[in-house]
């Protein structure tokens, strides 16, 4: 396996990793891996790879064998609340995750129930919506937007948590080409730590630092992004395409 080496200022580390669906298929071999805190990493695979399986896994929805730790507290039962304000999830699909009349209830459910203040629901609505640029559709009900738009509505729902790991499924994923540069830039200038998992190599050159690239469940390379887009034969081996990007050495 193609390894980027030792990881400093460790904010997620999972340690051997196994999963089985009911049915008994195993969509996760053993899987060893930490994320340095502000690190920007893409899981990237073909359809079936196994990689939003893993990314459900940084919260505890799916729970394997083996260990998730989260800023150094293992991800379990116990703890499930602390783990799931330190890692924010994003779905690929904005309608699981936006329900309310308007914008603004969406992105300021999360403070309500976490019971702070109103001032700090406010302020932390108000600073989401700034970060996705929605401030002038904080009075939009979701379900009368564009993809896009509910894609960002979406994150910002969880950004107005502070949450210190941004996790996002698929987040180009049947975006026009407009909607994808804006979600793009979001993603690059946010400051907390980003995992994305997605087969989209395009976002992942102009996101990601860092690459892993995971297939039938395992993780078979893990590289400083630029080194990933240079190999060509692992890209292609494991259903991966770049297009439209001019890759070191073409």
């Amino acid at each position: 396996m193609l390894h980027l080496g030792a990881v400093v200022n460790e904010i997620l580390s999972i340690k051997d990793l196994s999963f089985f669906y009911p049915d008994g298929v195993q969509a996760l071999h053993s899987i060893s891996l930490s994320v340095s805190s502000g690190e920007k990493v893409a899981f990237v695979g073909a359809n079936g790879a196994g990689k939003s399986t893993l990314l459900l896994h940084l919260n505890g929805i799916l729970r394997g064998e083996g260990e998730v730790y989260v800023c150094s507290e293992r991800v379990c039962r116990e703890n499930l609340n602390a783990v799931r304000a330190a890692v924010g999830l994003v779905f690929q699909d904005p309608d699981d995750q936006l329900f309310s009349p308007t914008v603004l209830e969406d992105v300021a459910f999360g403070p309500l129930y976490m019971g702070l203040p109103e001032e700090e629901v406010k302020s932390r609505a108000e600073m989401a919506l700034k970060l996705v640029g929605m401030e002038e559709m904080a009075q939009r009900p979701p379900h009368n937007m564009s993809l896009g738009e509910k894609k960002r509505a979406a994150m910002a729902t969880v950004l107005a948590m502070k949450p210190q790991i941004l996790a996002l499924d698929e987040p180009t994923s049947a975006l026009d080409a407009p909607s994808r540069k804006r979600i793009t830039a979001i993603l690059r200038d946010l400051p907390q730590t980003v995992i994305i998992a997605t087969h989209d190599m395009t976002l992942v050159a102009e996101v990601a630092t860092r690459t892993i690239v995971i297939d039938k469940g395992e993780v078979v390379a893990d590289l400083v992004t630029e080194e990933i887009l240079g190999e060509r034969s692992l890209l292609e081996e494991h259903g991966l395409e770049i297009p439209g990007l001019s890759l070191p050495g073409s």
